[in-house]
């Protein structure tokens, strides 16, 4: 899909999304593309600028949460820094120092790692108490 600006005649600016330019131009020329604001089936593709990604990105996605879940989104945040900050990190051997701790054979702490799907049902049927950690965006940079 490709998102184009359009303008009509009275000069008001919208966006549209088309297949690609030649589906624009079937519709414009059936009459199905009109502006929202006046109804005007006269629509020309304005001047448009590329889409480049930016470090901005993150500020849009925080724009679109309200106060309440940004607020929930932050003590997510802090709780998942406190978890780490108070455990140690086994990494990919996640799964098998959770056993050996559940098991007795290693000592009782805190840990987080990375484990994978079966790693996690296989822990779970052994009953080993664990919860996934919720990973950020800014964690993966």
């Amino acid at each position: 899909m490709i998102r184009f600006s359009l303008s009509c005649e009275q000069a008001h600016e919208f966006e549209g999304w088309f297949r690609n330019n030649e589906d624009f131009e079937t519709q414009r020329k059936r009459g199905f593309v009109d502006c929202p604001a006046c109804g005007s089936h006269r629509i020309e593709k304005a001047l448009m600028a590329p889409a480049v990604s930016t470090g901005a990105r993150k500020e849009k996605i925080a724009l679109a949460m309200n106060e309440q879940q940004r607020a929930a989104m932050a003590q997510l945040k802090a709780l998942s820094e406190k978890l780490r900050e108070n455990a140690d990190y086994v990494g990919d051997k996640f799964a098998e120092e959770a056993r050996k701790i559940h098991f007795g054979e290693a000592d009782a702490r805190g840990i987080y790692g990375e484990a994978t799907q079966d790693e996690a049902k296989s822990l779970l049927e052994d009953g080993v108490d664990f919860m996934p950690i919720p990973v950020f965006p800014d964690d993966r940079n």
